[in-house]
């Protein structure tokens, strides 16, 4: 790829917060809202949850610099592991990505629907809606690398906008919900119940603030990778942050404690209440334009996985063949789109497509920040050279792997039903490798 086409620190940097704001922000604070005993464990969760991420963004990005790759998070498990966990997590990380992109454009295509078609549009409609959404951005990935990247930045700025929006409620004190101060925190409630509630509190939150691991997968397509990828991640991560914690304040104050646990529109809520019922149905628009930067990111992202994995021989070499003028993975774009597409016929509910893709994730999170205690062994001939190194280590992946154990664990204690289908995909792609294996030889000695 020349230089002209890679992606600078802006577009990068852009990526980084289209990767982890997709949905979640208007939708999951009802599903941490039910989960939490009180506002305390609430809000703890959401700071929790952005320290989180940020060690874990932190950990990353040394990552990301000690091996800038392109399929950089399946190369680094297939460089630090076995091939076959490998192949095994990342299989089943894309089925998950592809589930959680259908869903995210099926929410979408509900706010956008009620607009249109009113509070009685059919699932038909919004599943017509979701698929054009995701055609739509398959047809723009197709036309390049730097098109889809610029497309990227101008729906982040307006996903951006929506959420100043939202934070700017807090000025409008007459729409206040007067619940709010009312409520109290139970002193009759025993510490086990505050962990298992904070736990599945953190389930939402995690994946509300989820998505920048992706980044590592574009570290041989960004201008100077060893310092555009750390301070991108740092920069994009920092600003969620902020954004995330404000936002969830406007709810609280706005909506009431309560009130959240039943919302699931919560963001259209806030409008209607500032601007009335026109103002709701404008924001619903818009919204669907945030959804839309989530589908573009993730056929951005997740092709650059599956062009690896056929490049080290776990996936066909059709998998490989891509426009070299354009930088685009023809094949895996169109299959990673149809993925998503089929989903959309077999997707349930949203709360059962966040437990599944953050249990899938938590395995695949937790063993991939792991690697970097290897690749500080195996690179150390690169310290000193300008990459990326953590200060503090091994602080940030040690606090982050926990993190994700601890969310595993409530996912495992809450969904076991979910858990256990987890558990089956992850094993199920294991041996899988294993059977396609002695092909791959065949295929390499022919």
């Amino acid at each position: 790829m020349t230089q002209k086409n890679k992606l600078g620190l802006f577009d990068f940097t852009m990526i980084v917060i289209g990767l982890v704001i997709g949905m979640g922000i208007f939708r999951t604070a009802k599903d941490a809202a039910g989960d939490a005993l009180n506002p305390t464990i609430y809000f703890a969760a959401w700071i929790v949850g952005g320290i989180i991420a940020l060690c874990g963004a932190l950990t990353y990005a040394e990552i990301g610099s000690r091996y800038p790759v392109t399929g950089g998070y399946y190369r680094v498990f297939s460089y630090a592991y076995h091939p076959s966990i490998a192949f095994a997590l990342n299989a089943s990380i894309l089925i998950s990505n592809a589930a959680s992109v259908s869903g995210v454009a099926l929410i979408g295509a509900g706010y956008i629907s009620k607009v249109f078609f009113g509070p009685d549009a059919g699932n038909m409609v919004k599943v017509l809606i979701a698929m054009s959404a995701i055609f739509i951005f398959y047809g723009v990935n197709m036309m390049g690398l730097k098109l889809s990247a610029k497309t990227q930045s101008v729906l982040m700025l307006i996903k951006i906008s929506m959420i100043l929006l939202l934070i700017s409620a807090l000025f409008f004190v007459p729409a206040f919900e007067s619940t709010t101060a009312s409520t109290v925190v139970s002193e009759n409630t025993g510490w086990q119940n505050w962990i298992k509630s904070f736990g599945l509190c953190l389930i939402a939150v995690s994946f509300t603030y989820g998505g920048y691991q992706q980044t590592i997968n574009f570290g041989s397509e960004v201008n100077q990778p060893s310092k555009n990828v750390p301070k991108a991640i740092f920069i994009g991560i920092a600003v969620i942050i902020i954004l995330y914690l404000t936002v969830n304040v406007a709810y609280y104050k706005i909506v009431g404690f309560e009130n959240m646990k039943s919302t699931g529109e919560i963001a259209s809520v806030v409008v209607e209440k500032m601007f009335g019922l026109q103002g709701a149905n404008i924001f619903s628009g818009l919204l669907f334009l945030s959804v839309l930067a989530y589908v573009n990111v993730s056929l951005l992202s997740n092709p650059r996985v599956m062009f690896a994995m056929s490049e080290d021989g776990v996936f066909p070499k059709i998998f490989r063949k891509q426009n070299e003028q354009k930088g685009v993975m023809v094949v895996s774009l169109t299959i990673f789109a149809a993925v998503c597409v089929i989903v959309l016929f077999f997707a349930d509910t949203f709360e059962k497509i966040l437990s599944f893709s953050i249990f899938l994730d938590s395995f695949g999170m937790a063993t991939s920040a792991a690697t970097i205690f290897m690749l500080r062994k195996r690179t150390k001939h690169l310290d000193g050279t300008g990459i990326y190194k953590m200060k503090f280590f091994p602080l940030q992946p040690i606090v982050f792997i926990a993190a994700y154990i601890f969310v595993c664990a409530s996912i495992i204690s809450a969904t076991p039903g979910i858990a256990l289908t987890g558990t089956a995909v992850l094993v199920g792609f294991t041996l899988l490798y294993f059977l396609i294996k002695p092909i791959k030889r065949a295929d390499q000695n022919s």
